[in-house]
């Protein structure tokens, strides 16, 4: 399960671009909660709280309990935002869950073994589409990342999200879909080779088309 993350917060009187800016200058980060058929809640959280949580993997996949004075709420983040210049945390949103009630997250996936993999070992190159996947579960569920074993791949190869293992009560959210995940690649040379290959046949069969027109 992906691990709960606590944020102690705020509440903020005034809403809007002056509101949040009073909250910027006092050090904090303005942010709202909102949804589980609730109305929203403005909050100002410590920007460290942030900082420290945000570039981890699977930020937006872990539930957050926000506190306010005492009484919590479970949430998922839903959108950061920051300073184009010094990258900072300007707002964050937060959605309330129900722990009863499944949600759908992103959540990150780990390819292991890669020091072990056929295709690699022979020179092939890892070619990664998807970090995170899509899920569906109750937020007990969560799981923290998903594992993709790289091993028995080889070149010209690919693993799909169905291929994946999942823990009980969870599902991918776009099962129909079936996407690829991973694929080991040829290397440049033996494609650009293959290239030249298909170029040169091309050209002789061009050269004896225009033999038999002459004659």
């Amino acid at each position: 399960m992906s691990e709960t993350l606590v944020f102690e917060a705020k509440l903020r009187d005034r809403a809007g671009k002056g509101g949040a800016r009073q909250v910027r200058r006092e050090g904090r980060v303005p942010a709202v909660v909102y949804g589980n058929k609730k109305s929203p809640e403005m909050i100002s959280l410590d920007p460290r709280d942030i900082v420290r949580e945000v570039r981890k993997a699977g930020f937006f996949s872990k539930v957050i309990t926000i506190s306010v004075d005492g009484k919590t709420q479970a949430t998922l983040a839903r959108d950061v935002q920051f300073h184009p210049v010094t990258d900072a945390p300007i707002h964050a949103d937060f959605l309330r869950i129900d722990p009863k009630a499944a949600v759908t997250v992103s959540v990150p996936v780990a390819y292991d073994n890669e020091d072990d993999c056929i295709g690699l070992r022979h020179g092939g190159v890892l070619n990664v589409i998807r970090h995170e996947i899509e899920l569906t579960c109750k937020p007990e569920s969560i799981p923290s990342r998903l594992h993709v074993d790289l091993t028995s791949l080889e070149i010209g190869h690919s693993i799909h999200s169905s291929a994946i293992e999942l823990p009980k009560g969870v599902e991918l959210t776009h099962a129909e879909q079936d996407v690829t995940l991973v694929t080991i690649t040829a290397p440049a040379s033996e494609v650009e080779e293959e290239g030249e290959e298909v170029e040169g046949e091309a050209e002789e069969s061009s050269e004896e088309s225009d033999e038999s027109t002459e004659s």
